[in-house]
């Protein structure tokens, strides 16, 4: 299914700016273990940390030496090593386990790895006016210090979680996450589309709009639509055997983005939600579209339920034929509003740019 035209992509970062797509080779992935009040991701974080350093390097963010030694037991609890040589620790305040949204935006400018930092405020305060976001405002800047990388601020509220990059000239979202009056004031959608050209390089935004019911980032691409080639996108799709019926609102989301999507000239392929499960007492489509692409290996979260997980594996294994695809129970996160994808922020290889040199 994957055919990356590498030459083109090569060619997009002479004299200009591109943001590669995420199954391009990775100089390392990075999370921020979960604090005081996301306890209950620690066994989810623990089994990402062994199985992502299985493959590439892991740098690990931790607030203070009393998360980093519970974060080190969890791994050990499931017979991995913290200490293994491809996971980095990182003493870096912040406030959330969600690096997909607060981390950085990784731009290659000019044949130069730069960040960019765009301003963070969590989620436009859709999960109350007491969660903090002030230290994971700062992230970017801190990782800028660690790897020795210019960092350029963006004036304008966004998340990464609502980035989907083709890596050669497409960038795809959600209007309804940038457009959101509670993160940008005033913010249009023509502007939207000049500032994502500048700060992206790319010659084609491709906008989609709707929330599903019950997703408080006001919906984050990463949950409806994803590139797993620079031509093809997956969407989602709600089925009779889902929580979204199909003419739903949810149905009406995805299948208007399908059309938008297809209409723009790329492949679209559905992928369909085939059940529910039960979590504590709240009720949740097993819908697999959040997960994460990484160096020969693909995460992808798990519902605890064989009959919709299998069928997904086989999927996904078929959008990434070549890379390994690992399953990781991830309702705790999903309860609280998303999965792999938004637990990690990956960085691409320096190499791709030293190999142009």
């Amino acid at each position: 299914m994957i055919s990356i035209s590498f030459q083109a992509a090569e060619e997009a970062t002479h004299g200009t700016t591109r943001v590669p797509a995420e199954w391009e080779p990775q100089e390392a992935i990075w999370m921020q273990w979960p604090g005081f009040w996301e306890k209950s991701y620690e066994p989810t974080f623990a089994k990402m940390a062994d199985i992502i350093s299985r493959y590439e390097k892991l740098h690990i963010l931790y607030h203070s030496d009393q998360i980093y030694e519970e974060a080190q037991r969890s791994i050990l609890d499931i017979d991995s090593d913290p200490l293994q040589k491809n996971i980095y620790w990182h003493k870096v305040p912040n406030d959330n386990a969600w690096m997909r949204d607060n981390g950085p935006v990784y731009v290659f400018n000019d044949n130069e790895l730069r960040i960019q930092n765009w301003n963070f405020d969590a989620w436009g305060g859709a999960f109350g006016s007491d969660v903090s976001f002030n230290l994971d405002n700062e992230v970017p800047n801190k990782i800028g210090e660690i790897l020795d990388l210019p960092v350029d601020h963006i004036d304008i509220v966004h998340e990464r979680g609502n980035l989907e990059f083709n890596g050669l000239d497409t960038v795809m979202l959600n209007w309804s996450t940038i457009g959101d009056p509670s993160r940008n004031l005033n913010y249009s959608k023509q502007q939207a589309e000049i500032d994502l050209k500048k700060y992206f390089g790319v010659s084609k935004v491709i906008f989609i709009e709707g929330i599903p019911i019950g997703d408080l980032t006001k919906g984050h691409i990463d949950g409806i639509a994803r590139f797993i080639e620079q031509r093809t996108v997956v969407v989602v799709q709600c089925t009779t055997q889902s929580l979204c019926q199909p003419g739903s609102n949810d149905a009406e989301v995805y299948d208007e983005a399908a059309k938008v999507i297809q209409e723009s000239g790329f492949n679209v392929i559905r992928e369909p939600i085939e059940g529910f499960v039960q979590f504590n007492d709240q009720m949740f489509d097993t819908n697999y579209m959040n997960w994460l692409v990484g160096n020969g290996f693909v995460i992808v979260p798990s519902f605890g339920n064989p009959d919709t997980d299998i069928p997904a594996k086989s999927r996904i294994e078929k959008y990434f034929p070549n890379r390994d695809v690992h399953l990781v129970d991830m309702l705790s996160s999903w309860a609280a509003g998303g999965g792999i994808h938004c637990h990690t922020n990956d960085q691409p290889a320096f190499s791709i740019l030293k190999d142009e040199g």
